[in-house]
């Protein structure tokens, strides 16, 4: 790992080297990986991918829970919330169907495809399979699932008897399995086996004649001399090949932008729209409880304060954190990234860096409200007795997660260096 590349979250020109043996590379400006080290594992990754493919069917088919309630033992399965919230919530059903089921399976499925093209030479499988990878990887959300399950267990505590099924454990052990996967792969090396970027003639114009190497496992790195960082180079967002400038990247074909088109405009969009929602999010109900004939809903807050009134303050801190302070925090920080942005603040773009990473990992969370709802649905659904449906409020809710989660994969983060780059000249 000898050539020159452009860091994909600041764009800082380096010179990586190879790193110690379980080691990476990182930026010296914005600590972006640049590099995975070590050696390339792709059988691992492999057994990896195959183990959650299997696990997939007994957790979506083994109940991960049964309650006893009024004598009546009532299994909940994986994908049994999203069948009960299909006829009258289908949005909210295929949210919740899509984080904890399709995101998941697509992204095991495309580690395989990403193999099995290059075993086979496939350069469309391989592209789609590597798209798909980065793209869902963040929206698989086991984890989420696994704590929303054990809040639901808290709530229905009161009503029913709580056994544990064969599809918590397997569950658990694919959750182990996909985080271990998503950490493992690196889309980076498997466009490397596909095309090193040293085979290709144009890199050679990107070497340059002194400057320091970037060392390892989060050690600083030293940026290039000026003669490297007046080269016309420019970062594929698609198979991270730092190269010379030209339409089109010359190993994945994929068009080249030294930013990403219209980010801040489709950013600004999504956040607008997120902001208008929040409002009936919060103010309308999100959950409607129905016990012994007497109807209570529940808005986010109210839900939040009836449990810290059933002594349950720890999973009702939780919700208030998940629900309420995640989604506006984001909301509130990316309008904050997006106007120093746009009014080139020369100061604290570090610190701008790190909120911006740390909203893009707190996101998904957010999801864990509607994973509750549906397992409610699920658990209590006894008619007149004792009953647990959404409230209009869900809609509103699972359409802010998205669009505060879209909002943030559209953002360059490359724009919040741009004006540092242009003081330090």
């Amino acid at each position: 790992m000898s050539m020159a590349r452009r860091c994909p979250g600041c764009d800082l020109s380096i010179m990586p080297h190879a790193a110690p043996r379980g080691k990476s590379a990182y930026c010296p400006r914005c600590s972006t990986r640049l590099y995975r080290g070590g050696k390339c594992r792709f059988n691992g990754e492999l057994a990896i991918a195959f183990a959650c493919l299997i696990l997939f069917v007994p957790t979506h088919i083994f109940p991960l829970i049964t309650i006893r309630l009024f004598g009546v033992m009532i299994p909940a399965t994986l994908p049994s919330g999203t069948f009960s919230l299909a006829s009258d919530f289908p949005a909210v059903a295929f949210l919740i169907l899509f984080c904890s089921s399709i995101a998941p399976l697509l992204v095991s499925l495309s580690v395989l495809g990403a193999q099995l093209a290059l075993k086979v030479k496939n350069f469309s499988l391989l592209k789609s399979s590597l798209w798909v990878l980065t793209r869902l990887k963040h929206w698989a959300m086991y984890d989420v699932f696994l704590v929303s399950l054990a809040i639901s267990c808290f709530k229905v505590q009161d009503y029913a008897d709580i056994y544990v099924g064969p599809g918590l454990y397997c569950l658990v052990i694919l959750q182990v399995l996909m985080s271990l996967l998503i950490t493992r792969v690196s889309p980076n090396r498997y466009w490397e086996s596909w095309q090193p970027e040293k085979d290709h003639p144009t890199f050679k114009t990107l070497r340059p004649l002194a400057g320091e190497r970037a060392k390892s496992d989060n050690e600083c790195t030293n940026p290039l001399n000026n003669q490297l960082q007046t080269l016309e180079e420019i970062h594929c967002e698609t198979c991270h090949m730092t190269q010379a400038y030209s339409s089109h990247c010359i190993r994945c074909d994929s068009p080249l932008h030294h930013r990403k088109p219209r980010s801040i405009q489709r950013t600004w969009a999504f956040l607008i729209a997120a902001t208008v929602f929040i409002f009936p999010a919060n103010l309308y109900p999100i959950s409607i409880f129905l016990n012994n004939g007497k109807r209570a809903e529940d808005t986010i807050f109210s839900g939040v304060a009836h449990l810290i009134k059933t002594d349950m303050t720890g999973i009702a801190i939780i919700i208030f954190v998940a629900s309420i302070v995640v989604p506006v925090a984001k909301i509130l920080g990316m309008a904050y990234i997006l106007i120093c942005i746009q009014f080139k603040r020369r100061v604290y773009h570090k610190q701008r860096m790190h909120a911006f990473r740390v909203i893009q990992w707190v996101g998904k969370w957010s999801v864990m409200d509607l994973f509750v709802i549906s397992i409610m649905v699920t658990l209590i659904d006894r008619g007149q007795i004792l009953d647990f449906t959404p409230g209009p409020g869900a809609i509103a809710f699972g359409v802010v997660v998205v669009l505060t989660m879209l909002a943030v994969e559209n953002l360059d983060s490359r724009l919040i260096w741009d004006n540092y780059e242009q003081r330090t000249k």
